[in-house]
């Protein structure tokens, strides 16, 4: 069954749909891990190095999802291209958002236009383009085929933000974990990171899982 609230669509079913308790579940262990990664890293920095890096994975996805669409026109691989977006654009906010937070006391103040910085905001930007067009467009394959070609193009900004500390004057260092010759960061940190990047993965596979059932239920409600 499927009630139309305005622009929104609740569908109602037995299995797959996102409950009242799931969304609490997800929240809490979201601010769980916020609390564990402050804890864990107390002389590295805060902004939950994982989220960016989890990002990166959702945004890969929606291009590898596009080029699908794009050569199949497989309605599964757009929603999950589109729920991928969604969260690729949740974890790039919460990186910007705890990085400023960081960079108050470290830098003197809360946001600065170097070259790391002015690239995730324009692959920020361009994922929420993504989002906007979609909604703006009525129709459903026009809308999928757009979104599509904008999801390849984008995802060619992920490089940039990557090496833009090698390419540019930035006030970020180069990366300590992924680059050439192994890290440098002590094994403790490492392990931090490695746990809370593998929870975040979990969570970011447990929204995406929802996410696409329930477009996958808006779709079907709507033929």
């Amino acid at each position: 069954m499927a009630l139309d609230l305005g622009s929104e669509v609740i569908v109602l079913s037995k299995v797959g749909t996102i409950t009242n308790p799931d969304l609490t579940f997800a929240v809490a262990s979201l601010v769980l891990l916020a609390t564990i990664a402050a804890a864990c890293l107390p002389r590295a920095r805060r902004d939950l190095l994982a989220a960016i890096v989890v990002a990166y994975v959702a945004f890969a996805v929606v291009f590898v999802a596009s080029i699908v669409y794009l050569a199949r026109r497989a309605e599964r691989a757009d929603h999950v291209a589109h729920a991928s977006a969604e969260l690729g654009v949740l974890f790039t906010g919460l990186t910007i958002a705890t990085g400023s937070i960081w960079g108050k006391p470290t830098w003197g103040a809360w946001w600065t236009w170097d070259a790391r910085l002015t690239s995730v905001s324009i692959l920020f930007v361009m994922y929420l383009g993504y989002l906007l067009l979609r909604g703006m467009i009525d129709e459903g394959d026009r809308a999928a085929r757009y979104a599509a070609v904008l999801g390849v193009v984008a995802a060619l900004n992920i490089p940039l933000v990557h090496f833009s500390v090698y390419w540019w004057r930035t006030l970020h260092q180069p990366p300590s974990l992924m680059r050439p010759g192994g890290s440098s960061m002590p094994g403790v940190i490492v392990a931090a990171l490695l746990v809370n990047f593998a929870a975040f993965s979990l969570l970011y596979l447990y929204f995406l899982a929802k996410r696409v059932r329930l477009l996958q239920l808006e779709a079907e409600a709507a033929a």
